[in-house]
């Protein structure tokens, strides 16, 4: 709904707003660097006969031209306007004659899609599918860290591959994104309440405690040390070193 800011959405940063598609459980990551304006509309059930473009694995993206955009924009205001202020069954009852409208700037937008070489690449699914198997992983190992080659392994391409992946949807080095995920990990047990520290942060591989430390204090604004005792204030038992967990 906004111009101007950048926005990493399936791994392609663009200032301008856009359109995406996606339906039937389909994906798609973002990264904003500031805080963007948007809408997201869900029809039940889904719309399949308009002729809309198709989304597979993730989330398509489409740059529209202008105008469409600006309708489409305009649209979405004033429904939002006027849904705000209905509230009586017989004034809900245009909400057939609502969604026509909307499906009417939808359609009018995807007709006006202006063909682009950054599309093409963001709506490719190879490297997605790289990047969404290494989410995954990581998401279902949470009691020890998994190092580059072993992650990269276990997907089945190179590290370079794996490196290329992250940072297209993430923006930054392979390196980087397991070392944050590492720090995430740190401090959950940190807040159920760790039996220490040091052992903490070795058994999750940081095995430079001052670099783990200014490390830590950067990404959370506050030592690690000061997230422990505010646990135990608070009177948490120490965590399960084996306990489930999920990537942030």
């Amino acid at each position: 709904m906004d111009d101007g800011v950048p926005m990493r959405f399936n791994g392609v940063e663009r200032d301008r707003a856009v359109i995406v598609l996606g339906g039937g459980g389909a994906f798609y990551t973002s990264v904003e660097e500031t805080p963007r304006q948007y809408v997201s509309m869900m029809f039940t059930p889904e719309i399949v006969d308009r002729g809309w473009p198709s989304a597979g694995l993730h989330f398509s993206i489409h740059e529209i031209s202008q105008r469409a955009q600006d309708r489409l924009r305009e649209v979405v205001r004033q429904v939002l306007l006027v849904t705000s202020d209905q509230v009586t069954i017989a004034e809900f009852a245009t909400g057939a004659s609502i969604k026509e409208t909307l499906l009417a700037a939808i359609d009018n937008a995807f007709a006006e899609i202006v063909p682009a070489k950054w599309a093409t690449r963001a709506n490719t699914t190879r490297q997605f599918k790289v990047f969404n198997d290494a989410r995954a992983i990581l998401a279902g190992d949470v009691a020890h860290p998994i190092y580059s080659g072993e992650l990269a392994r276990q997907i089945g391409v190179s590290v370079r591959t794996l490196h290329d992946a992250i940072q297209r949807y993430r923006g930054i080095s392979l390196h980087r994104y397991l070392r944050l995920r590492r720090l995430w990990l740190v401090r959950q047990q940190l807040l159920a309440g760790a039996p220490s520290v040091k052992a903490c942060a070795l058994a999750y591989g940081f095995w430079h405690l001052s670099d783990f430390s200014r490390s830590y204090r950067s990404q959370f604004g506050e030592a690690p040390s000061e997230t422990l005792a505010a646990s135990r204030r608070a009177g948490v038992a120490p965590a399960d070193p084996s306990g489930a967990g999920h990537e942030s």
